[in-house]
């Protein structure tokens, strides 16, 4: 069943996220992800919380997809650019 991850990203390097970008679809790609939706518009219509810089929606064919693009090993350094571009959270749905 497909599965769909939240990510959230409140930038505080825009240069690593540049280089993030650059490996990012590959690394989607490597395990039949696609970015389903990409927002540096969101907006908080609910709560406190600040809303993210960057919002995106990923799908996979199922959440052992998700797992395995999250704890590929080849992809460490990849996940490492985006991790330290700033603060991210990913929500596995």
């Amino acid at each position: 069943m497909t599965a769909y991850a939240l990510v959230t990203i409140s930038l505080q390097d825009p240069e690593t996220f540049a280089a993030y970008r650059e490996l990012a679809g590959a690394a989607l790609k490597k395990h039949n992800a696609e970015a389903m939706a990409v927002s540096k518009e969101a907006e908080v219509i609910e709560g406190t919380a600040p809303a993210p810089d960057v919002t995106v929606i990923l799908t996979f064919p199922d959440r052992a997809h998700a797992k395995a693009w999250i704890n590929d090993p080849e992809l460490a350094d990849v996940h490492a650019l985006r991790q330290n571009s700033g603060i991210t959270n990913i929500i596995l749905m």
